[in-house]
């Protein structure tokens, strides 16, 4: 049974992904622990868990991504199974292997698939071996000026500079030109630094063949015990501030249909590689013509914007998720109904995208057909600079596109949040631009919104 298998299951993460796993672990049956900050004592997550443990100060190298308080968190409350959510240690192999090695269930991949996948050469290479597209490239890190800018003669400009390692944009930026290249390269070597390690003086860097005008469309896949890897349909993530996703629907409205069934063969190859196991993303950019795409990275962890597929499909993936843990092999049906879109809510500037943290004086969620609230928050809460500045993920599902957007458009309006700065501004101008509203955009339309 689930409960003798997982439970109690400790969500090693928090604000609103903290509170949807929870939900959905008390709904199976299942004890939820929640593990916290001091910053975060008094967040809904904290209350709703059926047992919750204070990890540290809100410095999350003091909470969060201590791997050694979160085990002993796990320890104390007698957790079988970990869910790490998406963000701190989601991706970490270090801390999925420290879960394992102390007898408990890693709900996600497993340490080998995510190692594989973490450091985005190997995996461009990999991807390239199993028969995925993959845009021309570096097949090795760059690791120094000299290097890149032989790289970039040989691929030919635009190049995309990046990390090698980590997500969310960071370090990311676009050189035409030799001049500018020397800019991107220095800007993704400090990010590597910063973020993962890597010496100055010899990062780990990557260059790829830059596509003007590109959409980013991700594949949600299920890998399961019995060796069977799904494709659940796709989402289109080209909404985009400074290479972070702000808007997702699905499915995508700027692929055909020949497109997409390419696509979702070619993640269920990426999966097949890795021998992947539970929910994943693999990220691909569509040229401007929509007659192709390469693969961009593959995210080993749920995403931030999973809402829109359960909301197309009817599948619980966190459900799914821990189904997998366990051991089961479900049938799955992901035949999709309708259009869904998300509009991340975050306590930043709606017009320059600048955090913007403070105490929620008003907060009145929007309810209705068709309308989802995934919050981490509520009135009296206090948003602070410690953590990304997700306060909530407002969803809405129609029968087609038209539909969705009208739905938006209303559910917008209604989501009432006064104290900190928020987009929801932003959120109710993106409805009436007219290249979103014809789903003809791509990655560059916030940009242009804001030029």
């Amino acid at each position: 049974m689930l409960t003798e298998t997982l439970g109690p299951v400790l969500i090693a993460n928090r604000g609103e992904i903290a509170r949807r796993i929870i939900r959905t672990v008390k709904r199976m049956g299942l004890r939820a622990v929640a593990v916290y900050s001091e910053a975060d004592a008094d967040l809904p997550f904290v209350r709703e868990a059926d047992e919750a443990v204070l990890l540290g100060p809100a410095n999350p190298a003091q909470s969060y991504l201590d791997t050694a308080k979160v085990l002993e968190a796990a320890r104390a409350t007698g957790a079988r199974s970990v869910h790490p959510g998406y963000g701190f240690l989601s991706e970490n192999v270090a801390f999925a292997r420290a879960v394992m090695d102390a007898g408990m269930i890693w709900i996600g991949p497993s340490p080998e698939a995510i190692d594989k996948m973490g450091d985005k050469i190997n995996a461009r290479n990999l991807m390239e071996a199993a028969g995925v597209p993959v845009a021309a490239g570096t097949r090795e890190p760059v690791t120094d000026l000299s290097l890149a800018l032989k790289a970039a003669e040989q691929i030919g400009y635009p190049v995309m500079v990046k990390t090698a390692g980590g997500g969310g944009g960071i370090g990311m930026s676009v050189a035409h030109d030799d001049e500018g290249l020397a800019k991107a390269y220095e800007q993704a070597a400090r990010a590597a630094s910063r973020f993962s390690g890597d010496a100055l003086d010899g990062p780990a860097v990557l260059l790829e063949r830059y596509i003007e005008r590109a959409r980013h469309v991700e594949v949600q896949i299920l890998g399961l015990p019995d060796g069977r890897v799904l494709a659940l349909g796709e989402r289109d993530c080209s909404v985009q501030r400074r290479h972070q996703k702000v808007v997702e629907e699905s499915p995508s409205p700027g692929i055909t249909p020949e497109l997409r069934e390419r696509m979702l063969a070619a993640a269920v190859r990426a999966g097949e590689a890795v021998g992947y196991l539970g929910a994943g993303t693999v990220e691909c950019l569509v040229d401007a013509d929509k007659q192709d795409f390469v693969f961009l990275e593959m995210n080993t962890r749920l995403q931030v914007e999973h809402p829109v597929t359960e909301l197309v499909t009817g599948l619980d993936l966190v459900e799914l998720q821990l189904r997998v843990a366990a051991g089961e092999s479900p049938e799955v049906s992901a035949e999709p109904r309708g259009h869904a879109i998300e509009f991340r809510v975050y306590a930043e500037d709606p017009k320059r995208f600048f955090p913007g943290p403070g105490v929620i004086k008003v907060w009145d969620e929007p309810t209705g057909d068709g309308v989802r609230v995934d919050s981490g928050y509520a009135a009296g809460d206090t948003v602070t600079p410690f953590y990304d500045p997700l306060m909530a993920k407002l969803c809405v599902h129609g029968a087609d596109r038209a539909e969705a957007l009208e739905k938006g458009r209303k559910a917008v309006a209604e989501f009432a949040v006064e104290g900190p700065k928020n987009n929801l501004p932003f959120c109710a101008e993106l409805l009436e631009n007219a290249e979103f509203v014809t789903g003809d955009y791509d990655t560059g339309l916030v940009a242009r919104m804001r030029s």
